[in-house]
């Protein structure tokens, strides 16, 4: 997503950011924006590992039945 930026172009995002938030606000923007990728991160986990227990758990009775 972010491949082409380069580092001119993150130096003009952070510049329009303070422009825009002010200094003052841009360690809280920065910290509220850790916490949700982070709580995404942990909920596609938890989605990941419960389709991927339920299709274990459809193997199994497929290979029951199949007894």
């Amino acid at each position: 997503m972010f491949n082409n930026i380069g580092v001119s172009g993150l130096v003009i995002i952070l510049i329009i950011a303070l422009i825009v938030f002010g200094p003052a606000k841009l360690p809280q923007l920065g910290r509220a924006f850790g916490d949700t990728l982070r709580e995404f991160r942990n909920s596609t986990r938890g989605m990941v590992e419960d389709v991927t227990v339920e299709k274990q758990d459809d193997t199994k009775q497929i290979m029951e039945e199949l007894r």
